[in-house]
């Protein structure tokens, strides 16, 4: 696990920027923190990296936005899923197994449902513009390209 600490937006954009210009295709980051810890920043930063312009914003009420790009960015928000079986239901399984890149905010909402393979940020908001970044993935060889950046 790796521990980065953000002191400003400024910081928060460039870390997002930096990961998102790496990216691949097939990438799945989970993203972990409680409401305004920052998730959605770091998403909206996490595109511009990988070359989107659209305005990123929060996909809050209809649980999935998606970003065309070279590579597409599925965002997913999953606050406001009552179940497992409505993201089955939904036909999201579809996106999340795409080549696309998908950020997941509350993905522990769909534990069941995710890749064996994912890159998992938990956001703790320290104070009211810093933020500890803890992390981690479970195939570190595969995300090596994104864990030697940070």
């Amino acid at each position: 696990m790796k521990k980065i600490t953000i002191n400003s937006i400024d910081e928060m954009k460039d870390f997002g920027n930096k990961i998102g210009n790496l990216f691949k295709g097939s990438e799945t980051i989970c993203l972990y923190g409680d409401l305004g810890a920052g998730k959605t920043h770091l998403t909206k930063f996490i595109g511009e990296g990988m070359g989107i312009r659209d305005y990123i914003t929060s996909p809050t009420f209809s649980i999935l936005n998606i970003y065309e790009g070279t590579i597409n960015l599925n965002h997913f928000d999953l606050y406001r899923l009552e179940n497992q079986g409505d993201f089955d239901d939904f036909g999201f399984d579809e996106y999340l197994f795409s080549e696309d890149v998908n950020i997941i905010e509350w993905p522990e909402r769909i534990r069941d449902y995710l890749p064996k393979d994912i890159i998992e940020i938990k956001i703790e908001k320290t104070s009211e513009n810093s933020r500890t970044l803890l992390i981690s993935t479970t195939n570190p060889e595969k995300f090596d390209y994104i864990l030697e950046m940070i």
